[in-house]
């Protein structure tokens, strides 16, 4: 059975024997360091998406305080995502060179840093720049921990480790929003990254004192002519380009709706409290049940499956949430926060698993799209919005669903095609 075809690194096979399940020293549920280091990339997951996202929820207070409009304000979350996705591939380079471990720590004490100053920014300018420098600190984060994993967990693992990380970004989200929904109802929006920040801190030592040691990494190159050669053979692997499009638009959805639902529940017809609107988010708890049970759904319907489950569910969320009333707005985001994760936790373990080499760029290449998604729907979505209200933004997501699916109906075109002279041989 060919490295592809396994998921396991073509480096480690051509240095050492087949590995048996008996010799196999990977982590593997229930066995020893697998809670350890689940754990403690959880907290690095929870501390990226609070700090990530911590002034999502806070953007009409933040349209409020500097006199900007809602599509302006949108920038302290697009510039974060951005900065992340213009970073990663540098970032995961590192963590081909020094580890996973140093570069995840190195990225989690810069972003915690910079985090404490965000709430000092004197002017949108400034909240912008700093918020830009954050994403570029956390870029160091994702691709180099799907890289650990996929290097540390045996194969048949991987799907549930990589989406219990994911679950751990869904909580960050989810807490961080609802954190900062509360505290600045009562002190203001900079109060309530500060707090974000310091939570940060606590997520981030953790980290450090839980992860365990890497056993299986090996240090690569950082000359740009390797670096450049490993991009381009994941580029042009057909399959690798298709989860990439897929992630970035599952984001895409993602980030529009999450960018602007604050507005919507604060204006008419519903007009919530600033706390109320943060406690929304606790929807992102769904996230973490579908994130964590991926690799159950990709045993029973396939990786293809899945994924057209996860764009149907997003799809009706969109269109509920369409409606007047505040339960089916309710419903509507479950729907979309469960399909997205669900979506992110397949295509994200379907990357770590199609690349036998420069594990670390293959993920930092999802990670990229998926960020410039996040990037392109918080404007776009902001833009539609200002332009068309909630429709608007539904309109921009369901046409990121059509997407996704067009790509996944591609793809299963794509299988059958390649299996055939297989099945006549």
């Amino acid at each position: 059975m060919s490295p592809a075809s396994t998921g396991a690194s073509s480096t480690l096979d051509a240095a050492s024997p087949v590995i048996t399940p008996s010799s196999d020293s990977r982590l593997t549920p229930g066995g020893p360091g697998y809670r350890r280091m689940s754990f403690a990339l959880f907290l690095a997951g929870v501390a990226t998406f609070a700090l990530l996202y911590s002034t999502q929820a806070l953007l009409p207070l933040i349209s409020d305080d500097f006199g900007v409009t809602a599509s302006e304000a949108s920038w302290t979350v697009a510039a974060a995502t951005g900065g992340l996705a213009l970073f990663v591939l540098p970032m995961s380079a590192l963590s081909e060179r020094f580890g996973r471990r140093t570069v995840m720590t190195a990225s989690l004490a810069v972003a915690v840093a910079v985090g404490l100053l965000v709430p000092f920014a004197p002017s949108i300018g400034a909240l912008v720049a700093l918020r830009a420098v954050q994403g570029a600190a956390l870029a160091g984060l994702p691709a180099s921990a799907q890289a650990y994993l996929a290097e540390e967990v045996r194969p048949r693992a991987l799907v549930t480790a990589i989406g219990l990380f994911v679950a751990g970004n869904s909580v960050g989200g989810m807490s961080g929003r609802v954190i900062t929904g509360w505290v600045a109802q009562m002190w203001g929006w900079r109060a309530s990254v500060g707090v974000i920040g310091v939570i940060a801190v606590g997520c981030a030592v953790a980290f450090r004192l839980l992860l365990p040691a890497p056993r299986h990494f090996k240090a690569g190159s950082l000359r740009p002519r390797v670096l450049l050669g490993t991009v381009r053979i994941h580029l042009s692997d057909p399959l690798l380009r298709r989860l990439y499009a897929i992630g970035a638009l599952f984001m895409t959805v993602f980030g529009g709706v999450y960018t602007v639902i604050g507005y919507r529940l604060t204006g008419a017809p519903f007009g919530l409290p600033q706390g109320i609107v943060g406690s929304i988010f606790l929807v992102y708890l769904v996230g973490t049940v579908s994130a964590s049970t991926a690799g159950r759904l990709v045993g029973r319907l396939g990786r293809r499956g899945a994924l057209y489950l996860a764009g149907g569910t997003t799809t009706a969320g969109l269109l509920l949430s369409l409606a007047a009333s505040l339960p089916l707005v309710l419903l509507g985001l479950v729907l979309i926060t469960a399909g997205f994760f669900a979506g992110h936790a397949v295509a994200s373990s379907a990357v770590s698993k199609t690349a036998t080499q420069g594990r670390a760029q293959a993920s930092a290449l999802y990670q990229s799209a998926y960020y410039i998604g996040s990037s392109v729907g918080s404007t776009v979505g902001a833009l539609a919005f200002h332009a068309n209200g909630w429709t608007g933004t539904v309109s921009v997501g369901l046409l990121a669903v059509l997407g996704v699916v067009t790509i996944t109906v591609l793809g299963s075109r794509a299988a059958r095609v390649a299996a055939r002279p297989v099945a006549a041989h």
